[in-house]
């Protein structure tokens, strides 16, 4: 993508005109997210500050998870099953058990569950209208949230990790 149209809040091809405003500022994030991680080999995908720290291959996952259960509770608006949480459960909460088993893992793993991931998303969104951004239902115990903020807040939480990620690339010792 040209970096030009990366600058560009606007209405993009295939989507309604917020839809695209969101769309754009989520490529941007994506863009910036794919430019820090550009070129990562394994032992620094699964390099760890200390023994409680989360290492960036975790993070990466932690996205494309995030972004899979937010498609479940806003496209078919409603909670993760049994299932799905137990697949998704350790690379949201992240922690010990996830330190342990999201490893071993090549940037092409992360980069591709992250694009596929967004593909979905992508599709998803092409068949929705402003006015289901506006929708709300609810969002965490006793909270009630629209799509536009739950969709914001996906893009947040990978902005706050790639912040995450690039403080971890300075501190790399391997």
């Amino acid at each position: 993508m040209p970096h030009h149209d990366l600058c560009m809040i606007d209405r993009k091809k295939g989507f309604t005109p917020e839809i695209g405003r969101l769309v754009s500022m989520m490529d941007y994030a994506r863009h910036t997210t794919e430019e820090a991680i550009r070129g990562l080999a394994v032992d620094q995908l699964d390099f760890h500050m200390d023994d409680k720290s989360n290492s960036i291959g975790m993070l990466l996952h932690h996205m494309s998870s995030i972004e899979r259960a937010f498609q479940i509770m806003t496209f078919q608006e409603r909670e993760l099953n049994d299932a799905e949480w137990e697949e998704l459960e350790t690379s949201i909460e992240l922690g010990e058990k996830a330190r342990t088993v999201i490893q071993g893992r090549d940037l092409d793993y992360y980069w591709s569950e992250l694009c596929l991931v967004r593909a979905k998303t992508l599709d998803d969104l092409r068949e929705k209208d402003d006015t289901w951004l506006e929708k709300v239902t609810p969002f965490g115990w006793d909270e009630k949230a629209n799509h536009y903020f739950k969709w914001f807040h996906v893009m947040e939480d990978e902005i706050s990790h790639r912040g995450q990620i690039l403080m971890i690339k300075r501190r790399l010792t391997t």
